[in-house]
């Protein structure tokens, strides 16, 4: 089998649904922390695995693939066993959706919340009202997925699955800003057994182990070696969650980038 290498960062959800999916099948496979990461230049075999700057990008042989949606359905294409998908039709789009919601919404308010704590683009009152904001974004979207629950074990139905794996990233994201389902809910029982699993236990040590190094994030920002990219969901976020002149200081200074080219 060809070496599979997967570019990555630890505390990108994006990069920890793909590790999860990977070690839940068994799938051996080497990590890499692209050169040039953050910058809006970074180069070598990342930047022709995904021309947009993103991690993930996944390295299978000669084929290059990124997104991590894409590179879940060839994971599922060339390792089809254990399927993480549902059987039924109806389901896999269930699943599916849930996904897209986590990944076009949920992993905007996360995302904001390490634009104010890692990154320190605002302080004071500015902060507390856009913290006071996304938790209560969080909340909404947690009833959301407790009405998913409903009559299921898991995000999946029977068993954990693609749609378990495309939750649990950005939960544990929203824990570690304080930002919890409430105790006793299906939700927290569910977070609680979906991270007793190895691959998510493993792939969420890592993170964790990564956030000593965003210490001093804020300086490479404000010397301008660091550019955080806005997409298109962060931008709506960040715009309608009271941070218009984040955007425009980050706009001014050069410390934010949008996707190229």
């Amino acid at each position: 089998m060809a070496d599979l290498l997967l570019y990555e960062h630890p505390l990108s959800p994006y990069a920890q649904k793909v590790k999860i999916s990977l070690r839940e099948k068994g799938v051996v496979f080497q990590v890499k922390l692209p050169e040039g990461i953050g910058t809006g230049a970074a180069g070598g075999g990342f930047s022709a695995a995904n021309p947009r700057g993103e991690v993930p990008a996944l390295v299978h042989g000669e084929t290059a693939i990124f997104d991590s949606t894409i590179i879940l359905e060839y994971i599922e294409d060339v390792w089809p066993e254990p399927a993480m998908l549902p059987k039924a039709a109806a389901e896999r789009a269930r699943v599916r959706m849930i996904e897209d919601v986590m990944d076009t919404q949920f992993e905007a308010i996360t995302w904001g919340l390490g634009e104010l704590n890692f990154f320190r683009r605002a302080e004071g009152a500015l902060k507390e009202e856009i913290e006071a904001k996304a938790a209560a974004q969080a909340k909404a979207f947690f009833a959301m997925l407790e009405s998913h629950l409903a009559g299921r074990d898991w995000f999946n139905g029977a068993a954990f699955g693609w749609g378990d794996l495309s939750v649990i990233p950005y939960l544990n994201g929203a824990a570690g800003f304080g930002i919890v389902p409430e105790a006793g809910s299906k939700l927290a029982d569910w977070m609680a057994r979906a991270n007793a699993r190895e691959s998510v236990s493993q792939t969420r040590a890592e993170s964790a182990a990564s956030i000593s190094g965003m210490a001093q994030v804020d300086k490479a920002v404000k010397a301008g070696l660091f550019k955080r990219q806005y997409r298109d969901h962060r931008l709506e976020w960040m715009m309608k969650s009271g941070g218009a002149e984040v955007v425009l200081a980050g706009m001014r200074d050069g410390t934010i980038r949008f996707t190229g080219p």
